[in-house]
């Protein structure tokens, strides 16, 4: 991914996405994001009038779409 001036700081990638920064990292739209944060999927936080996403709620969302594996 390239990084853009919006979500990197100067110790690296930004710990706190917006929503459409969110929609990028996971390859969806916009309105799947926050159809995600209505149903409790993707964890947020509101600051202002901002919706934002720490960069672990993303890591833990992709990580529960892994295929559960069948004990042998």
């Amino acid at each position: 991914m390239v990084e853009t001036k919006s979500n990197v700081t100067a110790g690296g990638p930004a710990r706190l996405l917006s929503v459409i920064e969110t929609a990028r990292e996971l390859g969806i739209s916009r309105s799947l994001v926050y159809e995600l944060l209505t149903s409790g999927a993707l964890r947020s936080a509101k600051i202002g009038r901002r919706r934002l996403i720490p960069r672990e709620a993303v890591e833990e969302f992709i990580a529960g779409l892994a295929p559960q594996r069948r004990p042998a």
